[in-house]
């Protein structure tokens, strides 16, 4: 078999992207110990990587090498919500049976897929979560980011290092007008169903000095359940964060909490290779934030204000890889280094049939600490 190569993304015109590659010739059913060495050191240094022609690979497969990355983690990134109903992430996830960390998303009804019979998936559609959202008259032709976010329970699991997508059925030949609707006149194209990716490194490195000190010794705390918590409150028209219209779920409507799980996290992860920075915060499940004087914010306004300043622009459609998916693209992501998004609005009998995993960490987040 030919060996193993990397070849970083070509920008298209007018986009500033600098992370992302393709690696051809890997054989991820069978992979080699140096193969993996390539592919780990290729992921950290571009965050993401898509392999194409992957059709073949099993749920068993796709498992074994998102686990590669972190041989500690067994447990599906989100574990056993309690109350799962309630949580945001319901509607979107069904279990494969015989791989239970192995997740089948998508749009549409599947008569029978590894398992699984009869069943009907709903992509995230932005006005079920947006506060303002597009009107139904222009739904088919425009879309907006849904959701900015790192995949992660953000309570009692570590976040995942790397998440694997696997395209396994993909409605083609459209495409969508992406609006910001923020008041900047933003808009991108983008492919029908494309998933968006943002590099954290750059994130940081579009802050002000000021902002990378601030955010360097400053940490986030996350609401506890936050999936359950933020379920009735609404988005920004960016998929950025949240309105602050006081409709968060209180505490003690919450399932138990354990104080132990509630997660303090900092603002800038460390690259477990390159050693890089990346801010790296997820905006909808922000609560607090710890100072690095020992205070804390805790209007929830204000900490959701300085959030959305310092991650806001490096959301610009400059700074988006929005991937235009064919059937059998595995795509393999650096949680850790990347936010993403679901993007798109499907119509009448346009199906979509794809596999995730991530797998909670068996280590925490190692904050950078460096001085710029």
């Amino acid at each position: 078999m030919p060996a193993l190569t990397v070849e970083p993304l070509t920008p298209p015109a007018g986009s500033s992207i600098d992370f992302g590659a393709v690696i051809a010739n890997a054989d991820l059913e069978n992979l080699t110990d140096d193969d993996f060495t390539t592919i780990r050191q290729a992921l950290y240094t571009h965050q993401v990587l898509v392999f194409k022609n992957q059709h073949h690979l099993t749920p068993k497969a796709q498992y074994e090498l998102t686990r590669r990355f972190d041989p500690l983690a067994t447990t599906y990134g989100h574990g056993k919500t309690i109350d799962a109903k309630r949580s945001i992430l319901h509607p979107d996830l069904k279990t494969i049976p015989h791989q239970p960390q192995v997740q089948v998303i998508g749009h549409g009804t599947i008569e029978s897929y590894e398992g699984l019979h009869n069943i009907t998936l709903k992509h995230p559609h932005h006005r079920t979560f947006h506060r303002d959202p597009i009107p139904l008259e222009d739904d088919y032709d425009f879309t907006r980011f849904y959701r900015w976010h790192i995949d992660a329970a953000l309570y009692g699991l570590n976040p995942p290092m790397v998440t694997t997508l696997l395209a396994v059925r993909v409605p083609s030949g459209r495409r969508q007008t992406l609006r910001y609707d923020d008041g900047s006149g933003e808009t991108m194209e983008v492919p029908l169903g494309t998933t968006a990716f943002v590099s954290g490194e750059r994130m940081y490195d579009l802050l002000s000095g000021e902002d990378r000190k601030f955010a360097l010794r400053a940490r986030v705390e996350y609401a506890p359940h936050p999936y359950i918590w933020m379920s009735p409150a609404r988005s920004r028209p960016t998929g950025l964060g949240m309105y602050s219209d006081n409709l968060e779920l209180p505490l003690s409507d919450l399932p138990p909490i354990d104080e132990s799980s509630i997660q303090v996290l900092p603002m800038v992860w460390k690259n477990p290779d390159t050693g890089k920075p990346a801010l790296q915060i997820h905006p909808s499940a922000v609560r607090k934030i710890h100072c690095a004087d020992g205070t804390v914010i805790d209007d929830l306004e204000r900490v959701r204000e300085i959030v959305y300043g310092l991650q806001r622009p490096a959301i610009s459609p400059q700074y988006v890889y929005a991937h235009d998916w064919e059937e059998g693209d595995l795509v393999l992501f650096h949680n850790r280094g990347v936010l993403h998004s679901v993007v798109g609005a499907f119509g009448e009998g346009e199906v979509r049939l794809f596999r995730q995993c991530n797998l909670a960490a068996g280590e925490g987040v190692v904050a950078y600490e460096g001085g710029n």
